[in-house]
């Protein structure tokens, strides 16, 4: 006798959830998540494209990198060097014109910080533009744990206990002169051995 097997009866997707789904997709994409900062942020300034064409021209720039092209990379750290540079100098204006010491102290620093991330984006610009080179000095294959110390020998290392003695050599003193070593001495015939005199009677 034959037994069929039953199969799960196909369920089509529901709407519902194609829909949660491209939501999820959306919410997580780094064009659109992108996308929606700089709407909040420069809608304002720069008009309102909305978030469509933002996320557009976002993902036109992840392409590119994503082909090997930096060139969208170093011309935005340019350009923040550049806006940090100009921030740097309005604070510190703003910082010189102050006449209170907390006022003064507060425009000071925040020049300071844009100063430091405006030389911070064009340290990032350079290791993108020369990236830096690794010379390895060793290749070490091993199954089990190893040590690897690859830096500069420790210059203590080849202290040894010799050294005590060679500092008394480098003074106006004559070197030690330890002599030639003694001959051994042989048995003494006069003693007998102390097996035959407390040998038990």
């Amino acid at each position: 006798m034959s037994t069929k097997t039953k199969t799960a009866p196909h369920k089509a997707p529901k709407v519902e959830d194609d829909v949660a789904k491209s939501q999820a997709i959306l919410m997580t994409h780094a064009g659109v998540n992108a996308a929606a900062i700089i709407e909040k942020f420069s809608a304002s300034a720069m008009g309102e494209p909305g978030i469509e064409l933002i996320a557009a021209a976002v993902g036109g720039n992840i392409d590119k990198v994503q082909s090997g092209s930096m060139s969208g990379c170093e011309a935005m750290l340019m350009g923040q060097a550049v806006a940090l540079q100009s921030l740097f100098m309005s604070l510190s204006r703003r910082a010189a014109a102050q006449d209170y010491l907390k006022q003064y102290e507060t425009y000071l620093r925040l020049a300071l910080k844009a100063q430091s991330q405006c030389r911070a984006a064009l340290e990032t610009l350079a290791a993108i533009k020369n990236p830096p080179v690794v010379f390895a000095r060793q290749a070490n294959i091993a199954n089990g744990p190893q040590q690897v110390n690859n830096g500069l020998a420790n210059p203590h290392a080849s202290k040894t206990l010799s050294d005590r003695n060679e500092l008394l050599e480098h003074g106006n003193e004559q070197p030690m002169d330890l002599g030639k070593t003694g001959e051994t001495i042989g048995d003494d015939p006069a003693t007998p051995p102390l097996v035959e005199v407390y040998r038990p009677t």
